[in-house]
């Protein structure tokens, strides 16, 4: 067989030697293609370029005005169920997660104790009633004693007037001798025995006079007790009426911890309503990033739980303090060692999610909050200092 190994042979037909340069055999480079690779890459630096200048005009006309936190949570004005009297549990009428409205009965309580005490008051108040009735019928018949010892009275009064008469006209008449001493001395006794019987009648008169204002005076004292009563059963009917908890706001029931059988003493917790339906975002901002936000603002939302999802919102209000103000134990910066740290402050901001989101979001969750401040709004600085 022929001998086809590649070696070329040199010009004098002997293979070249292992040192000597080999010849280029490389084709030379196609200059379309090079001018094509030129053409891609200068559009490529010229989209990128474009596409800066594009972003860049678009923060400077609009995402420096974005502040964003998330530091962010949903949170609603829950509201806790709890006992207003003791007493044992008789029924529980919800169950956890379940939502209530207003004014819907959720637990009741043994109410034999509250109405025993509003039975009893009760008793009171018409115990004083009569104890009223019969005064007033004392009263009816010391009128009739005291015009009975008014006559008795007028009687004396005319009886002393006739006494006195005799006396005076005997008198003459025994200091001349015409009528005998003995006989004017039994006037005269007489006389007295009368000014008796009428001292003895106006005596009677006022006694009984004064009867009457006693029977006043115990009419009055059971008008009081009826009164006190009155009071004692409408507090009674409170606690009644308390026997039955009752939802106070639309939300969802959580954190359940009544049980039928179980006591409770007053404050009782019983379980907690949570109006998910009124949900509200508070955002916890730097200080450094409230200078140009105002109440009003848009707020673009997204949640944690929704995969990113954004919530149209606006800014509420602002906290008049910074979170560390309102803390267990406020931070108090007058020592030697004092490290500055930016604080941050509290945002209400109001949400408007959809129906389907809105199934979703319940308080706790975490989300980010972005605030336009671009948007001018006439309501003032958050800490006073202008935009």
């Amino acid at each position: 067989m022929p001998d086809t190994s590649p070696t070329d042979p040199s010009p004098s037909g002997q293979p070249a030697p292992s040192g000597a340069p080999q010849p280029d055999t490389k084709k030379p480079a196609d200059p379309r293609k090079a001018a094509i690779r030129k053409l891609v890459l200068a559009c490529v630096a010229g989209v990128a370029v474009v596409a800066f200048i594009a972003w860049l005009v678009q923060w400077w006309l609009h995402g420096r005005f974005i502040q964003s936190t998330n530091d962010a949570y949903l949170q609603a004005d829950q509201v806790t169920v709890s006992t207003r009297v003791a007493g044992f549990v008789d029924q529980v009428l919800v169950a956890e997660n379940q939502a209530v409205t207003k004014g819907q009965v959720l637990v009741r309580m043994d109410e034999r104790d509250p109405r025993a005490r509003f039975e009893q008051a009760r008793a009171l108040a018409d115990q004083g009633n009569a104890a009223i009735i019969q005064t007033k019928a004392q009263i009816d018949a010391q009128d009739a004693e005291i015009a009975q010892a008014q006559a008795r009275r007028d009687a004396a009064q005319a009886q002393v007037d006739f006494a006195d008469r005799q006396v005076a006209r005997y008198r003459a008449l025994a200091a001349t001798g015409a009528e005998t001493n003995e006989h004017y001395d039994q006037l005269r006794n007489s006389s007295a025995q009368a000014h008796a019987q009428l001292a003895q009648a106006t005596a009677a008169l006022k006694s009984a006079q004064l009867q009457i204002a006693t029977f006043r005076a115990e009419i009055l004292q059971a008008q009081a007790r009826i009164e006190q009563a009155i009071a004692q059963q409408r507090s009674a009917q409170v606690d009644l009426d308390a026997t039955t908890i009752r939802a106070a706001v639309d939300g969802r029931v959580g954190d359940r911890s009544a049980r039928v059988g179980q006591y409770a003493a007053v404050g009782t917790h019983m379980m907690t309503i949570v109006p998910v339906q009124d949900i509200y975002l508070v955002a916890n901002f730097k200080e450094t990033q409230i200078r140009r936000m105002r109440a009003g603002q848009p707020v673009r939302v997204s949640v944690d739980a929704l995969g990113g999802e954004t919530i149209r919102g606006t800014v509420e209000s602002f906290a008049p303090g910074t979170g560390a103000q309102f803390a267990l134990l406020p931070p108090d910066n007058a020592t030697g060692n004092f490290t500055k740290v930016v604080q941050r402050v509290p945002v209400r901001i109001h949400i408007q999610p959809d129906a389907a989101q809105r199934v979703v979001l319940i308080p706790g969750l975490s989300v980010t909050a972005a605030v336009d401040t671009s948007v001018a709004v006439s309501d003032p600085a958050p800490a006073g200092n202008g935009s």
